[in-house]
């Protein structure tokens, strides 16, 4: 299922390729690059070796970018957006708990990156602990869809608790 974040993320790694591509071959010159390797050996085998052995320029595109983190009341925006899908149909239902899942996740994040701290989101944090533990990893549809329940209701008691917290998202 392709998400939004997943959108994102293979922009963010199209975009970090090229970077992480001019990161290794400005990080050394030519004769340092070339250093030990055989004569016969092309550039590009040399620049991966020149990269595996230094720890201080990213190994892979991913590496080399971290998306930013959304801030709390776009986080909390995307998620009560998932409130006009359900489960009506089998594909349906597999879009909107991924959706929520996703959504959760990311406000989990932006939770925890806000400057007010983890403290003042201590019980909503708790809850995506509880659901990431049932979890237990395994995001599949059948997982999801085995707690439903839970997923949806954490949603539920996080959207309640935002209510009462408007500072937090105006």
């Amino acid at each position: 299922m392709i998400t939004t974040r997943t959108l994102r993320s293979a922009g963010a790694a199209l975009l970090a390729a090229p970077l992480a591509a001019l990161l290794l071959s400005c990080s050394s010159g030519p004769d340092e690059a070339r250093a030990g390797a055989p004569a016969s050996a092309p550039a590009s085998a040399t620049s991966s070796a020149t990269a595996s052995a230094s720890p201080s320029v990213p190994v892979t595109a991913t590496e080399a970018y971290e998306e930013p983190v959304e801030k709390v009341r776009d986080a909390f925006a995307t998620l009560q957006a998932t409130y006009n899908d359900g489960c009506t149909t089998p594909g349906e239902c597999e879009y909107f708990l991924t959706r929520v899942h996703d959504e959760l996740d990311g406000l989990d994040a932006a939770m925890k990156a806000d400057p007010q701290g983890r403290g003042h989101f201590r019980e909503p944090l708790a809850w995506t602990a509880e659901l990431r533990g049932t979890l237990h990893g395994d995001v599949t549809f059948e997982n999801l869809k085995k707690h439903q329940d839970l997923l949806v209701g954490t949603r539920d008691r996080i959207n309640r608790w935002m209510q009462g917290h408007p500072e937090d998202y105006r």
